[in-house]
């Protein structure tokens, strides 16, 4: 497998400069990360984008606002997060208004989703385990609670916040790391992914995420949490060209070449090639 990659930088709508990797030729898949990734620290989404890019598709990973080589200063809510996926874009379908599928992992689902409700170029939606399983009071209180020690300056405790329903050895392990503060601070990015699963949260219940008028790819892995399934499920049925499937994947994270397979054999099915 050979990586002919570009690395570049795009200019948000906002002023933001958002970094990427630009692989391939063909229709567009631009991957959304969720909580906490960003390139150097994902090599699961790298090897994807490189699999995929094999297959005549042009693919995109950026770092989200205020992660990796995408700095950005001031309060990074999900609006601000939109015109950063409107860039990765318009640069996986180079500048010419024909849009592109979006990849989003866990909260980068919601984010996705959100995407194409606003009305950006989305042409097809894959979702790797959207966590849509609480009510909408459920997940508004948690982020609320999240964004109120957010905005106090308690990185740490926003942090415990928003990770205090995932396995508890997932916090552990970020606790014994000897920079564990420093990965707190990234807690300022999570606005964005909680604000946008509340957002989907009462797309689901409002039956408003109907108005996604795109293909659906609800995915989940062989092994995973019971929620995931249940979640995926929700999104099919909310929206007007939904579908389920597992792929093979383990721990909240897909195996790339399954993955792969299952983005080539998408893209190309809804743009025709």
């Amino acid at each position: 497998m050979t990586d002919l990659v570009t690395t570049g930088q795009v200019t948000t709508s906002r002023g933001d400069t958002v970094a990427y990797d630009l692989r391939g030729e063909g229709p567009g898949l631009v991957f959304v990360a969720g909580a906490g990734p960003y390139r150097a620290i994902d090599p699961v989404t790298t090897e994807t984008a490189e699999r995929v890019s094999e297959h005549g598709v042009t693919t995109v990973v950026f770092d989200r606002l205020g992660r990796g080589e995408s700095p950005a200063d001031g309060v990074l809510d999900l609006e601000r997060e939109l015109t950063a996926v409107a860039a990765a874009i318009s640069v996986a379908d180079g500048g010419t208004g024909r849009g592109a599928v979006l990849c989003g992992h866990s909260s980068g689902c919601a984010i996705s989703l959100a995407a194409a409700h606003a009305g950006l170029p989305v042409t097809g939606l894959v979702l790797w385990e959207a966590p849509l399983g609480d009510d909408l009071a459920t997940t508004t209180e948690w982020i609320d609670e999240f964004e109120r020690r957010l905005d106090a300056g308690d990185v740490v405790g926003a942090t415990e916040q928003f990770m205090k329903d995932m396995p508890p050895e997932w916090l552990e392990d970020m606790r014994r790391s000897p920079d564990f503060e420093e990965q707190a601070r990234g807690s300022r990015s999570q606005r964005a992914d909680g604000r946008s699963l509340v957002w989907a949260t009462a797309a689901l219940e409002d039956g408003s995420l109907a108005r996604v008028d795109v293909p659906v790819l609800a995915t989940y892995g062989t092994t995973t949490f019971p929620v995931m399934p249940v979640s995926a499920e929700k999104v099919v049925a909310a929206v007007p060209h939904g579908e389920l499937r597992e792929v093979e994947g383990a721990d909240h994270s897909w195996e790339p070449a399954a993955m792969a397979d299952e983005l080539v054999r998408f893209v190309h099915a809804t743009s025709g090639t």
